[in-house]
């Protein structure tokens, strides 16, 4: 694989500058032989595999390519670089430096602000090249997240969407920009992840279908009128499909422009616009326009290069499609950038190139902020903060010091007194924003509240505060319970409810255990108990209680659909025409597909089965749509649960309690300990999915329990 690749990276250099790139090449293999990646492959693999991108993908010429290997074989000795000077020269040196200097920004160096980022990059380096070298570093990073452990890989993915993703978008480096998007998704939030792109696999014949048709007329009127053209389709990318869900709060379906035809034209430079707008007229004359989204940037292309005409269509079937025409420079352009048009072309020195750089130095030391699009319905509801160390913590908006605490540790937040964030003291409540560094306080005495669940939002703190809370109060009761029995028994007077529920009226308190729990710690006085009950006794009066109205309305409802186009799942589960796959267990509610087996009719899949993506690859033509019809009530589904824990006594009776209380039959349970971490798999009949999210919430809020996840089987 590296042989492939230093290949490319010697073919794409002119003969007259190999050499520099060959001797830069033998320095790094000398400074670097003794180092591994995570996966114990020779870190050399990432620095061929980053001056590839440079070389072939993005077009630089070879001093930034030279510049990639001295960069990383001098990295921990920048003075020893000094001795080559003469051999490579200034320019080569000032990008190596300069990288080496941007390689030691911390995250939380930029609060995780792409803007911050870019003015430290300009800090650090006026050439452009260095930006896109620095690009294509975490672009080969996040081609190999998989040799890092699971926490570096969030942590990494996390700082791609929020800071080099926005860059890479801003400037113009869009297939870049979407490539990050999509690894980067597939690691913060792989169940959406798969959910996406089986869904758009689970359509591609369909959209296929209507390509076909929707293009014929096109294509006859663009050669009629002589114009040479390629067309190509482009599917919105998962990432890109998800923000829009999230942003507009709807479902896959209603995404509009999943995907998009490109009409991509040869033409001399001369003729491009003309041409562009003549394959605009056919496109109209066929397909009536939505003018209010007609896009030109051909006229006035986008400060990063960006040259294009859009519009979107609607075909004599309501379908709504986005066209977009182009040509073929131009769509080399925005797909990666100037600089790869022009390596593209074959040309070492172009005023073309030199003029994108220009611009790219340009875009990057503009005080105007960074476009950040690219971000929109990624951190909606999520902040992200750093530790003292460094480390990065993912909270929901609007969390607290407090909520910090807790996500670190229980004990933590249960002892937090307060907090330096940004090295300023704070109190508990202070609400956190992105890129702060907070150092939690905390002291031995400190004890938790109800009024903290005033200004937590993290499920975990609330559940844990209240626990604590319940306890202390529990233990507070049983004291005070102890003192009031042992001063009734000196005063020979009797306590039954009666009694107890006039002193608790009496002093106001919402229960017994809070009438006990104020005994103990004296904000009751126990000698003001005697009076009270010896004067009630006197008065020996009752008081009628209202007993409260109760109603009962039972709602009736009924839906029915059908559709040639679906497989009905309805009460006859067991009916030959169609199974429920045992390798996902799908429950009624769930998304599902059918799939045309050999010999044992169709199967029923969840769209998130692990076994979709390969069914919808290799045999697309047997996927067969499939709902639940909506009055399906008599049946029992298979649903089988994970359930991660702190090791807690007694967890696998209140688990099996818990199940118990919902009357649902169990057909399997097993537990396993280890290093202080408690792993029940389970086995449940469930009448529908929402059952199983009433299951699965309930089990959460069992004490010492992490998380509860389904699993396909156990």
């Amino acid at each position: 694989m590296i042989s492939e690749k230093l290949d490319k990276i010697f073919r794409s250099v002119p003969p007259g500058e190999k050499e520099l790139v060959e001797n830069a090449y033998s320095i790094a293999c000398l400074s670097l032989a003794h180092l591994t990646r995570g996966n114990g492959n020779p870190f050399m693999d990432h620095v061929v595999a980053v001056a590839e991108i440079v070389a072939t993908e993005m077009g630089l010429m070879p001093p930034a390519v030279a510049a990639v290997f001295l960069h990383e074989a001098f990295r921990l000795n920048p003075a020893a670089m000094e001795e080559h000077r003469k051999a490579f020269g200034e320019e080569v040196l000032v990008m190596a430096r300069s990288l080496n200097r941007i390689s030691g920004i911390k995250p939380k160096d930029t609060g995780l602000q792409a803007e911050n980022y870019r003015k430290l990059i300009v800090s650090y380096s006026t050439d452009p090249r260095v930006s896109l070298i620095k690009l294509a570093d975490r672009l080969e990073v996040m081609r190999s997240l998989d040799n890092f452990t699971k926490t570096n890989q969030i942590k990494k993915a996390t700082e791609t969407l929020l800071l080099y993703a926005p860059l890479a978008h801003q400037l113009g480096l869009y297939n870049m920009k979407s490539e990050m998007e999509d690894l980067s998704f597939k690691h913060t939030d792989p169940e959406h992840y798969r959910f996406i792109t089986n869904k758009l696999k689970a359509g591609e014949q369909d959209r296929k279908r209507m390509t076909d048709l929707f293009v014929k007329p096109i294509e006859l009127g663009l050669k009629k009128a002589h114009i040479k053209y390629r067309l190509k389709s482009r599917t919105k990318t998962a990432y890109s499909i998800w923000k829009k869900i999230q942003k507009q709060q709807i479902p896959f379906e209603s995404v509009a422009d999943i995907f998009a035809i490109r009409i991509i034209l040869d033409a001399p430079p001369e003729k491009e616009k003309e041409l562009c707008w003549k394959a605009y007229s056919i496109v109209t004359e066929t397909y009536k326009p939505d003018t209010k989204r007609l896009r030109d940037w051909i006229t006035v292309p986008k400060t990063n290069g960006y040259e294009s005409l859009h519009t979107t269509v609607t075909t004599p079937q309501n379908s709504v499609i986005e066209i977009q025409i182009r040509t073929e420079r131009m769509d080399e352009v925005a797909e990666s950038g100037h600089a790869s048009h022009w390596a593209y072309k074959g040309v070492k020195q172009v005023q073309g190139l030199d003029n994108w750089l220009s611009g790219v130095k340009k875009m990057l030391e503009s005080p105007e902020k960074s476009d950040a699009s690219a971000l929109e319905g990624f951190s909606l509801d999520e902040i992200f903060v750093f530790t003292p160390d460094g480390d990065l913590r993912r909270l929901s908006s609007g969390s607290s010091v407090l909520d910090f605490a807790f996500d670190i540790h229980t004990n933590l937040g249960l002892k937090c007194l307060g907090a330096k964030v940004n090295g300023k003291p704070c109190s508990i409540r202070e609400k956190l924003k992105t890129g702060d560094v907070v150092e939690i306080i905390s002291q031995k005495n400190q004890k938790p509240s109800l009024d903290w669940l005033n200004f937590v939002v993290s499920s975990k703190a609330r559940a844990k505060i209240r626990q604590k809370v319940k306890e202390e109060e529990s233990k507070s009761a049983d004291a005070g319970r102890e003192l009031f029995e042992r001063r009734m028994n000196n005063w020979k007077m009797e306590s039954d409810d009666e009694t107890l529920s006039y002193l608790v009226k009496h002093f106001k308190c919402k229960t017994i255990p809070e009438f006990f729990a104020s005994l103990a710690t004296s904000q009751i006085d126990i000698a003001a108990i005697k009076p009270l009950i010896t004067e009630r006794g006197k008065e020996q009066s009752e008081t009628q209680k209202e007993l409260p109205l109760v109603s009962e309305q039972k709602i009736h409802s009924s839906a029915s659909q059908s559709s040639s186009d679906y497989l009905i799942i309805d009460e006859r589960l067991n009916n030959i025409d169609f199974k429920l796959s045992k390798c996902c267990n799908p429950i009624m509610g769930d998304e599902v597909f059918g799939f045309v087996t050999i010999r044992e009719g169709i199967k029923i899949h969840r769209i998130d089965c692990p076994n979709a993506a390969r069914l919808f690859d290799n045999y697309p033509y047997r996927v067969q749509k499939a709902r639940w019809r909506e009055t399906v009530t008599s049946n029992s589904f298979q649903a089988a649960l994970r359930v991660s824990a702190y090791e807690e006594g007694g967890l696998g009776q209140q688990i099996m309690e818990m199940i118990s209380s919902l009357n649902l039959p169990m057909r399997h349970f097993s537990i396993s300990a280890s290093r202080g971490t408690v792993e029940a798999k389970l086995i449940v009949l469930v009448p529908n999915n929402q059952m199983l999210d009433k299951l699965m919430f309930n089990l959460k809020k069992i004490k010492g329990i992490k998380s509860v996840s389904r699993i396909s089987n156990v």
